[in-house]
């Protein structure tokens, strides 16, 4: 009966039939979606050896009052000094390293969102037209049909159609949602290594810029060295123009005075190149940034909060990354797995077709299909049991990878706590050679008032003196460089999102 002809009862019953087989279907699917399992291993953390506490810390744990406290985010603060802050804030904004992690980042995110995308049905739709003309003597060609090297009907037809389809693949053993997972735990790991970068970025600034405060140092005393030797080179020629010093006399002076200068040249060298890797590290070519000199300057060093060895799973960027890309391998055991089982697939299509546009979208131009598709493999020369291998394999080896960065971890950690603890011995050493070269010193100025003591005496004493206060800064500056080392080795106040 055609549908022109029918009453308007039943006209309805194939548009009623078909939204039924909908309905069902989608239930169908979601019953076999609620159901599913998800085939593979489920993650848990690798087991990893964690001390009870750090080796090398135990006069540094005991030293700190408030072991629930942690490191500042913006710990570069506590030196108070804005030059410091303007130039680690500025490497943050612009530096090239940075901007690459963060893409990678936005990159495993997009990642994440692709493979979510693929629990969804994919819906198409598409409109297309045709007109088409045919001479006398043209034979219809039709393969495996009665009508092969029949004359085509002659003259111009029109064809015009629009439809739409909705394709749905049910993640019924979890590769999807093992994919899912996967990439998940690869953002994870992508975002730790972006605040590692970040972190790694502050920590080379801060050390950096400490150590051009440490060569401004230097130079100020070299150069008062430098002026001191010149002195006694020419007390000492003077000396030995009149017969009370010899030719060696003057030579060492003159070494003496020669090797102040070449330290004074390798400090300004240092300084320099000091400022030209901040001004990389900031984003702008070295000709573009220069700090101005500050002899002076006041070495600070930020507290250092405790930490236990078990936070720096949770805190140290390399540890975290490390382990979520084991978490993300481990995933892709049970999306290679899936791929032994059969998929399916529920697919519907319906659309209009017509040989004119005006009756395109009338009833008897409608046409649709509705059904499932299950699809399995049966043979492919073992390369799903190669990819699960491969799989296999590679958790093995993020595993490997996660259990020697933790390692690494505490060494890196120790190392700093055994540099702290001698650099704090040197430093109080260092203070109290310099007292004492101060008592000395005043003890010559006095020996020099009432004529005990030569002049060349007095300056032999004011270079000692002023060494001792060079070895001093440069401990300071050592001990400040290595506890933003501690700062960087502990995690630098970032920790993992739960």
């Amino acid at each position: 009966m055609d549908l022109l002809d029918a009453s308007p009862e039943d006209r309805r019953k194939p548009r009623v039939a078909c939204r039924r087989l909908a309905r069902e279907g989608t239930t169908l699917a979601l019953a076999l979606l609620l159901g599913a399992c998800a085939v593979g291993p489920d993650y848990r953390r690798p087991a990893v050896e964690i001390p009870q506490s750090f080796k090398e810390g135990v006069s540094w744990q005991r030293a700190q009052a408030n072991p629930e406290a942690s490191i500042s985010s913006t710990w570069w603060r506590q030196y108070r000094d804005n030059t410091l802050d303007g130039l680690v804030e500025r490497a943050l904004d612009a530096n090239q390293s940075i901007v690459a992690a963060e893409a990678a980042y936005r990159v495993a995110l997009a990642t994440v969102q692709v493979n979510t995308a693929a629990l969804f049905p994919i819906v198409t739709a598409g409109a297309s037209g045709a007109r088409t003309g045919t001479a006398t003597g043209v034979t219809q060609a039709g393969a495996g049909t009665s009508s092969i090297g029949r004359t085509a009907s002659t003259g111009v037809f029109n064809s015009v159609s629009a439809s739409a389809s909705v394709s749905w693949e049910l993640d019924l053993w979890g590769a999807i949602r093992r994919q899912i997972e996967s990439a998940k735990a690869s953002a994870q790991a992508s975002d730790a290594l972006l605040a590692g970068v970040r972190l790694s970025i502050a920590a080379s600034v801060v050390i950096d810029y400490l150590a051009l405060r440490q060569a401004d140092y230097d130079i100020h005393s070299l150069e008062r060295q430098q002026d001191i030797d010149r002195s006694i080179l020419d007390i000492t020629q003077a000396s030995f123009r009149e017969g009370a010093s010899s030719s060696n006399d003057v030579l060492v002076a003159q070494d003496v005075l020669d090797a102040v200068v070449g330290n004074l040249q390798a400090a300004r060298i240092a300084r320099e190149q000091d400022e030209h890797a901040i001004a990389v590290l900031t984003g702008v070519p070295p000709a573009a940034l220069s700090i101005a000199p500050d002899p002076a300057y006041a070495f600070r060093a930020p507290d250092v909060p405790l930490e236990l060895p078990s936070q720096l799973l949770e805190r140290r960027y390399d540890v975290v990354s490390a382990e979520r890309l084991a978490a993300a391998a481990n995933a892709k055991i049970g999306a290679a797995i899936a791929a032994f089982f059969p998929t399916l697939t529920l697919s519907a299509q319906g659309g209009f077709q017509s040989n004119t546009f005006a009756r395109l979208f009338s009833l008897p131009s409608h046409f649709w299909t509705l059904g499932p598709d299950v699809a399995a493999t049966i043979l492919d020369a073992g390369e799903r049991s190669a990819e699960v291998s491969v799989a296999r394999a590679s958790y093995d080896q993020q595993v490997a990878t996660y259990r020697n960065t933790v390692l690494t971890a505490f060494q890196s950690v120790e190392d700093s706590l055994s540099s702290l603890n001698h650099l704090r011995a040197q430093a109080a050493s260092s203070a109290d050679i310099l007292a004492r070269n101060r008592q000395l010193f005043a003890s010559v100025q006095a020996q020099r008032r009432i004529g005990t003591a030569s002049v060349e005496d007095l300056l032999d004493q004011q270079l000692t003196l002023i060494e001792a206060e060079q070895s001093l800064r440069d401990t300071q500056s050592a001990l400040a460089q290595s506890e933003v080392t501690l700062i960087k080795n502990v995690g630098g106040g970032w920790e993992a999102l739960p």
